[in-house]
Order: structure tokens, then sequence, then C-alpha cells
């Protein structure tokens, strides 16, 4: 077997790794809210069918390439190791709707100093200490910012150029064991419907991980849970010139359920465990108006009380608004994916025990916000979350360090070769 320590990069390897990321970087896979398709934007489809060509160059098994854009392969087992369980490896190719994905012209600094960056002069924007205050800690490593008109989309590409360079480094060391190793690459992870045509039994894995994480050695085993409600506001319209004591406007009786929120419960005013409510969407007219909120929790009983703080603002202002009528409805989405981890130690163990291969110390976190994980642990595949390198995802200011993404890398280099020695994921 080859030493360990060569699961490191080389300077050559970070270097494909770097390229191979920007390569992705480029290709716009901005998804979409508003769209009804499956992947919500056909600019998706570039991506993964970019990916299925470098997938079946690299000589894998099973490379399928669905119609509803979700490319799985297979890395086939080296011998003595086929009794192993399939363990698989995930990223999403879409990128965050809120910010524009095209033309994005990832910067390269090399030997960065540790201080404030311009990314930009017109618009002047800079990426301080306040932004990303593990700057410091980046001193020395090549940076790869934005030119501050778009996001980078290291969220999810830096995770899948690893997985990516992962594949090549066992296919380049066929002597390294490895059980059998399943690939997916998903669509629409930031729309909430990355899982929803995800077939499990043909994915084939007894146990995955996305590499969507963001700090160096965290391994991600709690999600918020994840609700989502509309909140329809009916009123009355007539023409404004006939209105007296007739028009009910909803505009108006919206605006002042919005106001009614409480301020204490919002993304803006919350942090670490505590759960928020989030009006991400208003439109209509004056007759009718449908409001709509993102609510998160890392308990049930955290959702239930921010969608009580919801149902009573719309009762209350319907008190006070005669004749507008507010209809709120809540819609299920996904729970906290430790309930099912912590049945299955091993799972996180390993990924913990790969990190430390890898130099680094290892720590849990949590993540305020979701994964495909989150579903995919409910429907059969227990999936925790692996550190891809990348800050300040979903904005302008989104950087990553190659140093930090190679160690991502390596990890699930390390993780791939810890898997082959296990019988099952218990």
């Amino acid at each position: 077997m080859t030493p360990e320590k060569n699961f490191a990069l080389t300077e050559e390897e970070k270097n494909s790794l770097l390229e191979r990321f920007i390569r992705y970087c480029k290709v716009n896979t901005r998804s979409s809210d508003e769209s009804s398709t499956f992947p919500s934007t056909p600019e998706q489809w570039d991506l993964l069918k970019l990916l299925k060509a470098e997938l079946d160059e690299m000589g894998l098994e099973k490379v399928d390439l669905d119609g509803n854009g979700y490319l799985f392969a297979s890395m086939k087992a080296t011998p003595g190791s086929e009794s192993a369980p399939a363990i698989g490896y995930l990223g999403h190719v879409d990128t965050y709707p809120g910010t524009s994905g095209a033309n994005v012209n990832p910067q390269v600094i090399r030997d960065y100093d540790g201080t404030t960056v311009r990314i930009s002069e017109d618009p002047f924007i800079e990426i301080t200490e306040d932004d990303s205050p593990v700057l410091p800690k980046l001193k020395g490593h090549t940076l790869i910012t934005t030119d501050g008109k778009t996001l980078l989309g290291g969220d999810d590409k830096a995770g899948i150029a690893a997985i990516m360079e992962m594949i090549d480094f066992f296919r380049r060391n066929p002597e390294i064991p490895h059980g059998p190793v399943k690939i997916g690459f998903t669509p629409d992870e930031e729309t909430g419907r990355g899982t929803q045509h995800f077939d499990v039994a043909k994915f084939g894995a007894k146990a995955a991980y996305t590499v969507d994480g963001s700090l160096l050695g965290e391994i991600e085993t709690e999600t918020f849970c994840g609700d989502s409600a509309v909140v329809t506001v009916t009123g009355y319209d007539i023409h404004p010139g006939l209105a007296k004591g007739k028009m009910k406007s909803a505009v108006r009786a919206a605006a002042d359920f919005i106001s009614r929120l409480p301020g204490d419960k919002l993304p803006e005013t919350t942090e670490k465990r505590e759960s928020y409510l989030h009006p991400i969407a208003f439109g209509g007219e004056v007759g009718q108006v449908q409001v709509k909120f993102i609510i998160r929790g890392f308990s049930v009983s955290d959702l239930l009380e921010r969608e009580g703080d919801i149902k009573r603002a719309a009762a209350d202002t319907e008190k006070d608004w005669p004749g507008v009528k507010f209809d709120v409805e809540i819609i299920k989405g996904y729970r906290n994916m430790k309930e099912v981890l912590d049945t299955y130690p091993k799972i996180v163990n390993l990924a913990k025990e790969a990190v430390k291969k890898a130099g680094l110390e290892p720590f849990e976190g949590s993540i305020r916000g979701g994964t495909d994980g989150s579903q995919l642990s409910f429907m059969g595949l227990p999936t925790p979350n692996v550190f891809n390198g990348s800050l300040c995802f979903h904005g302008v200011k989104e950087h990553i360090s190659l140093e930090w993404l190679a160690k991502s890398c390596e990890t699930i280099r390390h993780l791939t070769r810890l898997w082959a020695d296990q019988k099952d994921i218990r």
C-alpha cells in the first residue's frame, strides 16, 4: 500500500485541482426558485454533461446522466476489498439563485498576505476580517476570489472538484485498496429540491458524504429542520376613484402583517442554535398578496414556535383590517439529520479519523441551513457533510483557499481508504 503520507496533494495535483475548480466555476449553473422545470435551469445541464465526459474519460463504470439531471457513476472496488460497504460522495452542480453566476471571473492571489482583499475598484468591494474571520489564518495560501460581480461557486463546485481529484488519485494509484465507491452529482440543492427525484436504490451506496461544508476540519452532523409557509392575504379591489369605504388593500394589510413579525427571530438577528422565520418573497396586487417564508430551527418544537409567530401575526392583523382575510399554509420540508446519524456513529467517526490523518483537528458542526444529506438521511442513505473550504458563499465576497480545498480532497482520499477495511456501516 502507498504510505498514507502520500495522500497529501503534490504541487502538481494542487495545480490540477485549481484548474479543475476554476473550470467548473466558469460554467453558469445558477438555479431558480421560480422555475417549475427540473432541473430548474437549463444551464445546469452544461456542467453535468462536462462532468459526465470527465467521468467517462477516467474510466468509471455505470456513468449515467438521467432525464432529471442526476449524474451517477461507480468506482469498482480493488481486489480483496469487494466486501466493503459501498460509500458515496455527493456534490451539487447548481449555485445560489440570489446572486449572478454568469461570466464568473475567478481571481487567483498567490502567497496571500493575510490582510484585507480588494476584489473590485468599481464598485469598491473588499473582503475584510469582519466578512471572513479566518483570513489571517490563510496567510501564505493561494486565495481564489470573485471579481465582485458574481458569486464564485465554491458551494458546491469546490466539493465537486475535490471529489473528481479524489477519483483521479485512485485511478492513478490502483495499488491503494478501496471498496465500492459511488459518485453522485445533483441539481437544484439550492432550491431545496435536490433530492426530489433522487433514487437511493439506484445510487447504490450504504452511506454517503456531501462535500459541501466550509471550515477546515469540520464534519457537519446536524442541520436545521426546515419548513416553509405561504401567507395569502385577500382583500377587495375597486377603481380608486370609487374606493372610499369599499377598497380593502391586501398590499397595505400584508405590509402591516410583516411589520408585526418578531424582530428578534429573523436571520439577521439570530445566530448559532437560534431559530428564525424569514420572509423571502412578497408579491401581488391590491386584491391579493402572497408572502412566502422559510422557517428554520434545530428542533421541531423550534419550528412550531416560529410557525406560531406567523399565525399569531396573521390573526392579529386580520382583526385590525376588517374585510381582509389571511390564510396561512405551512409546508413541511426537511428535518435535522442528527436524528439519523446518531444511529450510525461509524459513518461520522471514520470521517473524523480521515480528518486526523490529513493532519487536522476534526470537529463536529451544526449547519444553520440544510444540505441534500438532510433529506437523504431520512430516505435511507445516512449522509453527513464534509468541509470543502469555501467561505462567504452565496455572495460576491465568496472566496476559498486552495490549501483548504486540497485538505478537503486529502480527507476524502483517507476516508475512501478507511472504508476499505470495514464490513458494514454500523
